[in-house]
C-alpha cells in the first residue's frame, strides 16, 4: 500500500444532509462565495450573499438581523461617492448612479432574502476576519469602507466574547424565527495579509475559538473545517491564485469536493451528475444544426431532463427545459 502523502482532515458526520428539496443561504466572506457559486451552478434552492460580501462577524451579525426585522431602506440609509450611491450596510456589487434604484434593489433582495431565512433548512455563515470599521460619524460597524479616507472610519478587532455574545443573541432570534434552521459556520482559509502572517493567525484563531465555543452552546449549529483543509490538506502554493493570498480553482474543486463529501448523499450526488451532464450539453455546438444527429440530441436531452425532474422535482431547471424546446422548434424539429 501506498504511504499517504498528506494529512487528511475530519470531517464530523453531518446528520441532515442538503438535497435538491433543500433551501440554503449563504453570508459572509469568500467561502460562501466560491460553494455558494457551486450550488447556484448545480440549481440549488440558495440565496448567497444578500449583502454581497461581508467578512466580519459584526457586519454578518448587523445583515442577519435586517433580514429578521425586515428592515427596509430608503435614501437616508445610502450616500453617495462621485456619480455612484452606496450602502455601508453592503458591498459594492449594491450601487448605481440612481438613489431610486439601489433603494428599490437593496429593499427586493431584504423581502426576498427575509422569505428564504423563514423557510431555510441551512444557513452557512463565513468569517474572515475579525477585524471591523466603525464610521467615526455614526458608530457603525461597516460592511465596505468603499475606498473612502481612511480617517473617517476607526479600526478595532473584535474579542472572543464580543463575538461570542453577539452571536448568542443573535442565534437565539434566528431559531426562534425558523425553528428547523440548522446553522454551519466556516473560517475563510483566505489570509489578510495586510496585518502580518502573525497577525492574520490571530484573527483566524481569535474567529475559530468564537466559532467552537457557538457550537458548543447550540445543538443547532455546526462547524465546517474549511480553513483547516486548506491549510493541512493543501500546503502547497500551487493551489492559490496568483497572488498566492486567495485560493485557485482547484482548490476550490477541492474542497468542494470535501463539502460534497459532507453534506450530499448517494441521491444528490447522482443528481448533480446529471445536471452537470444535462447543463454542458446546453454548450454543445455542432457545426450544422440540421441534421438527423442534432434532432436526436435535443429530444435525448429533453427526454433526460423529464426523467430528472419526475425524480426531482425541486429542481429550478425549466429555463433549461425551455431552452432545448426553443432549439426543437427553431429548427422545425418539434411536432
Amino acid at each position: 500500500m501506498l504511504p499517504l502523502l498528506r494529512t487528511v482532515v475530519e470531517i464530523p458526520e453531518f446528520e441532515n444532509k442538503i438535497t435538491y428539496s433543500s433551501r440554503l443561504v449563504f453570508m459572509g466572506s469568500c467561502f460562501s462565495e466560491e460553494i455558494g457559486h457551486k450550488l447556484e451552478h448545480y440549481l440549488f434552492d440558495i440565496d448567497l450573499n444578500p449583502f454581497g460580501i461581508l467578512y466580519n462577524p459584526a457586519s454578518v451579525a448587523q445583515s442577519l438581523g435586517i433580514l429578521l426585522d425586515k428592515r427596509l431602506f430608503d435614501q437616508k440609509d445610502i450616500f453617495q461617492r462621485g456619480q455612484l450611491w452606496l450602502s455601508f450596510y453592503h458591498h459594492s456589487r449594491f450601487s448605481s448612479t440612481s438613489p431610486d434604484e439601489l433603494v428599490n434593489m437593496i429593499n427586493q433582495r431584504i423581502e426576498e432574502s427575509h422569505q428564504q431565512l423563514r423557510k431555510a433548512n441551512f444557513l452557512f455563515i463565513t468569517f474572515g476576519t475579525v477585524w471591523v470599521y466603525m464610521l467615526n460619524e455614526t458608530g457603525q460597524v461597516v460592511s465596505n469602507c468603499h475606498k473612502l479616507p481612511q480617517k473617517l472610519f476607526t479600526r478595532r478587532m473584535l474579542p472572543v466574547d464580543e463575538i461570542v455574545e453577539m452571536y448568542s443573541d443573535l442565534l437565539q432570534r434566528i431559531f426562534e424565527f425558523n425553528p428547523d434552521l440548522e446553522i454551519v459556520f466556516t473560517i475563510s482559509p483566505v489570509r489578510h495579509w495586510k496585518d502580518g502572517a502573525v497577525g492574520n493567525q490571530y484573527s483566524k484563531a481569535t474567529l475559530i475559538v468564537a466559532v467552537q465555543q457557538l457550537v458548543e452552546k447550540f445543538s443547532q449549529v455546526k462547524y465546517f473545517p474549511s480553513y483547516e483543509i486548506v491549510m493541512d490538506e493543501l500546503r502547497d502554493y500551487r493551489f492559490y491564485a496568483d497572488d498566492m493570498l486567495h485560493i485557485g480553482s482547484q482548490g476550490v474543486e477541492y474542497i468542494w469536493l470535501r463539502f460534497s463529501q459532507a453534506f450530499f448523499d448517494k441521491t444528490t450526488e447522482k443528481a448533480i451528475t446529471e445536471v452537470d451532464r444535462i447543463l454542458k450539453a446546453m454548450q454543445h455546438r455542432p457545426q450544422n444544426k440540421d441534421t438527423d444527429e442534432y434532432r436526436k440530441f435535443l429530444s435525448s436531452t429533453i427526454e433526460r431532463i423529464m426523467i430528472l425532474r419526475k425524480y426531482h422535482p425541486y429542481i429550478k431547471i425549466d429555463h433549461v427545459l425551455q431552452y432545448f424546446l426553443n432549439e426543437q422548434k427553431k429548427y422545425g424539429y418539434a411536432d
